[in-house]
């Protein structure tokens, strides 16, 4: 009881094998952030020198053209690429579905005219000046996708400084609670034509807190409002915190027990932002300086960083689950393997099956992979069963921050889910495409390179039957192993048809799927690829 106590006041030696603990790792090229949870890593996020994250930015910019049959349009706000409208998204936005609507007590006035899709061309037409926030940050050949709904979160609230609604998190559940926090939000002096959401954060918050998150938020608009009358479109008039900050910001919550941070003058900043929460929160901030081993690597993160690129990830029961990331989805497999362990095999099924929900959707957190996922758990003959597993996935997707939907399993095994997709997957941001497959993961087997080296050379024989005599053929020294061995007779064969010698030489550099045919003579490159 002592020993939980102490954690909870950030007191004595931290330990991040228990408890929830945040650890950041700060070196000059690249900064980390890891969510552990009793020493399990559940969420991972890495910010590069130089990387540009817009998704939160707000921008000042102009309709460039509308595509009336994608329903979009296009706005320049000064990158590259223009960033995707959707006229649905320059609606003004309904309350979500995860947040209880409360009516504001003063709200006698008219209800403003309802906006349409049809209408927006006309509101937005090519050329007008339009301000919008990224929702979305460019993905592989795509632009941001970005929305008129503007919002500004605070630590306890979100501020929308064009739309009239007020809500909570649903997420908050205690009934004495939402009311406690309803009579708040009617007591707040918000300006008129805005809206504020309570976050699930502000469970238990006292009503001061709100008083002073709200003044920030709106002393932060009333800057934001200045640099758009100032600059000309397209400019940035508003730039979401770095990672640090958000980290701060969005995860120093109650739950989290200690935050470890391996550079001085960062710890010093975390400690600065928890003090504006109160002195608890800054007393859970510790400095942890570099030893002998890097910080991630001695509390045993790296290594699960390490296993989260891995497309086959085991599970404690002996099964494991493959992952494999394709642009348009998510393809999760889901196999018994070494699971051997009871005799009665539904019930080894639905331990499986049980344990896979758990790993896919922390997986889909760490490794930030969105869009649409198909799972497809081992058959299981009850629908009891399924239902188990069911709720054991929605249950360990509630600590998802992105939004996800869930349907039941269907009549033969698979779960449909979608999660939303606002940045480029963990595999994308610190990967490319391999130049020799391109991306396929597969390279071609020896005989294939065989089979076309082969009727590469015929061709290149008969195109100069008289004017060359020797040719050098370069390949790589697995397909040369295949020459001497299974297809000698057959390149016999072909040398007896020309007129010159073949010589066959490797090169263990040269990609399997590269060679070179060359004249002996001038060592002209006849033909390669």
């Amino acid at each position: 009881m002592i020993q939980h106590l102490k954690r909870l006041l950030g007191i004595g030696k931290p330990d991040p094998m228990r408890g929830n603990s945040i650890i950041v790792n700060v070196e000059k090229l690249e900064r980390r952030v890891a969510l552990l949870e009793d020493g399990l890593l559940e969420e991972y996020t890495v910010e590069r020198e130089g990387d540009q994250n817009i998704v939160g930015c707000i921008f000042k910019g102009r309709v460039k053209n509308i595509e009336a049959g994608l329903k979009a349009m296009f706005v320049d706000i000064g990158l590259d690429k223009n960033a995707f409208l959707h006229f649905w998204d320059a609606i003004p936005a309904a309350l979500d579905a995860d947040l209880e609507e409360i009516l504001r007590s003063s709200s006698n006035k008219k209800k403003p005219k309802n906006i349409t899709s049809k209408d927006i061309p006309d509101i937005y037409p090519v050329g007008s000046e339009i301000v919008i926030q990224v929702s979305k940050g460019p993905i592989g050949t795509k632009g941001p996708r970005v929305t008129t709904n503007i919002s500004l979160a605070g630590r306890y609230l979100v501020l929308m400084p064009f739309t009239e609604q007020f809500g909570i998190s649903r997420k908050i559940e205690d009934p004495q609670e939402r009311a406690r926090l309803r009579k708040i939000v009617q007591k707040l002096s918000i300006p008129e034509g805005m809206g504020i959401i309570m976050r699930t954060i502000a469970q238990g918050t006292r009503a001061r807190h709100f008083v002073r998150d709200l003044a920030m938020l709106l002393g932060q608009w009333d800057e934001i409002e200045a640099r758009r009358v100032s600059n000309p479109a397209p400019a940035c008039i508003f730039q979401e915190p770095d990672l640090i900050e958000r980290t701060a910001r969005d995860f120093l919550t109650d739950e989290i027990n200690q935050i470890l941070c391996d550079d001085a003058e960062t710890t010093e900043m975390i400690r600065q932002i928890a003090g504006k929460i109160s002195r608890r929160a800054k007393r859970r901030v510790h400095f942890m300086p570099t030893s002998t081993q890097p910080l991630f690597e001695r509390i045993g993160i790296q290594k699960q960083i390490d296993e989260a690129f891995s497309r086959q990830v085991w599970l404690p029961c002996g099964g494991y689950i493959v992952i494999d990331e394709t642009e348009a989805l998510i393809a999760i497999d889901v196999n018994t393997g070494r699971n051997r362990g009871s005799k009665d095999v539904e019930k080894m099924i639905l331990e499986t099956n049980t344990e896979a929900a758990r790993e896919v959707a922390r997986q889909l957190r760490l490794r930030n992979i969105g869009g649409l996922v198909v799972i497809d758990f081992i058959d299981m003959r009850h629908r009891k069963d399924q239902q188990t597993v069911y709720k054991v996935i929605r249950d360990r997707l509630k600590k998802d921050k992105a939004k996800t939907q869930v349907i039941q399993i269907s009549p033969i095994g698979l779960m449909e889910m979608t999660r939303q997709r606002i940045n480029e997957s963990l595999r994308d941001s610190m990967y490319e495409p391999c130049p020799y497959c391109q991306g396929r993961a597969r390279v071609k087997t020896p005989m294939t390179m065989s089979v076309e080296i082969q009727r590469r050379l015929n061709t290149v024989i008969q195109k100069h039957r008289d004017t060359i005599g020797d040719i050098i053929v370069i390949v790589n020294s697995d397909v040369l192993n295949r020459f001497k061995s299974e297809d000698a007779k057959l390149l016999g064969e072909l040398e007896r048809a020309h007129s010159g010698r073949l010589f066959f030489r490797s090169d263990p550099t040269l990609n399997r799927e590269r060679f070179f045919i060359i004249d002996a003579q001038t060592e002209k490159n006849l033909d390669h690829a």
